[in-house]
């Protein structure tokens, strides 16, 4: 696909450009172009916070997570809280309470 060229040129005389190609261009000048989404990000996060309704609390959702992975990794067995201590030491689950699954 050929690049498209914004700018025709501006009278007969450059209708050829220095390759001799009609219609090519000797020029080929970047164009500064910004788009401002700062009126829709605005709306976005107001239709979210709607979404979202009155009644929801943000550290009500964050202890009911953190109940959750205490839930999760509860109850291990030996094998288990072996794995889950070496992937906590590996940096791929984070440290809990005093560093071993909940009992």
């Amino acid at each position: 696909m050929a690049p498209h060229d914004p700018t025709p040129p501006s009278d007969a005389s450059d209708a050829a450009g220095a390759s001799g190609t009609p219609g090519a261009s000797d020029a080929s000048e970047l164009v500064d172009f910004a788009v401002d989404l700062t009126s829709q990000e605005v709306l976005r996060r107001a239709q979210v916070m709607a979404a979202l309704g009155p009644d929801w609390d943000p550290m009500e959702v964050l202890l009911g997570e953190e109940a959750a992975y205490d839930l999760l990794y509860s109850g291990l067995d030996a094998e288990q809280q072996r794995l889950y201590d070496d992937l906590v030491a590996a940096g791929v689950l984070p440290a809990r309470g005093d560093g071993r699954a909940a009992a």
